[in-house]
């Protein structure tokens, strides 16, 4: 609220007309509820992120998996193909 006060303050001593000065004011007021970010946005937006995070270890964790998997069969299959060649 200060911040709007001495802004108020300072189109009028600019000679600034008083309802162009609260016609700014407001622009101020509504870009800053719309645009910025709130204390509450950012803690929700970590919470996404840990989120996130926590869901790609996970899938990290199975696609290690299946790759171990992948790579026994692959092995598994040569040496088995290795044993009817000889």
């Amino acid at each position: 609220m200060k911040m709007e006060l001495a802004l108020y303050q300072a189109l009028i001593a600019i000679n600034v007309p008083e309802l162009k000065a609260h016609a700014v004011i407001e622009a101020l007021e509504s870009d800053m509820q719309t645009f910025l970010a709130t204390k509450s946005d950012i803690a929700q937006v970590r919470t996404e992120i840990s989120q996130v995070r926590s869901e790609i270890a996970h899938l990290d964790v199975k696609l290690t998996i299946r790759m171990g998997v992948m790579l026994s069969a692959t092995i598994g299959i040569l040496i088995t193909a290795m044993k009817f060649i000889h």
